[in-house]
């Protein structure tokens, strides 16, 4: 391989290094809104939380699988319950600023018929999620999906989980109640969260 073509190819992979690393953390900005076209009906919030009228709320796919610690967990076993889903990973640093808040108010609804899971994506290695995990004081069960694929059950066009960090507050039927795509600061959760607690 001559010096040029050598040359033109460490730039190659250079852009291409650089692109990904741009998508790795447009990714992680929690600034993407994807899409929630049609007819939908959702009341848009400030920034990127959107609520939800309770008679045009939607359920959320059945979701299944392993936790972080090994476990089996669904979704549908807290039918019933108030369920604040969080997607993560330990690699996202909004999801490291965001996480003492969630942490907070998961200690401080228990017994309100409120249950925090999280979905932890894109950690090919458990240590790291289970690290994370300890190092916040995260004391309630977490999805591990390292590809992806609890994430793509969500059908198009319907509040999805499209960000990381992404939470959806899922009122007492199953049906999602708030999406947030951002990091969310200890406020802004307990104000999505209080009027479906105070629910009858």
């Amino acid at each position: 391989m001559s010096q040029t073509r050598a040359s033109r190819r460490r730039a190659t992979l250079l852009a291409a290094g650089i692109a990904t690393g741009t998508l790795l953390l447009s990714a992680c900005s929690g600034t993407q809104t994807g899409s929630s076209s049609g007819d939908t009906k959702f009341v848009k919030g400030t920034g990127e939380i959107t609520k939800v009228a309770e008679g045009n709320r939607t359920s959320v796919p059945d979701l299944r699988g392993p936790s972080v610690d090994g476990k089996k967990l669904k979704l549908s076993d807290y039918k019933g319950k108030v369920v604040v889903l969080n997607v993560w990973g330990s690699w996202c640093s909004p999801c490291r600023a965001e996480a003492p808040n969630l942490a907070k108010v998961a200690r401080d609804t228990k017994g309100k018929d409120v249950q925090f899971l999280g979905i932890n994506t894109r950690d090919l290695d458990k240590a790291n999620a289970k690290a994370f995990e300890r190092n916040y004081e995260i004391d309630y069960p977490s999805f591990y999906d390292p590809s992806g694929k609890l994430i793509l059950k969500f059908p198009k066009n319907t509040l999805s989980p499209q960000a990381i960090p992404s939470t959806l507050i899922l009122d007492k039927d199953g049906k999602v109640a708030v999406r947030a795509l951002k990091e969310l600061s200890e406020k802004e959760l307990r104000s999505a969260l209080d009027p479906l607690t105070d629910a009858k």
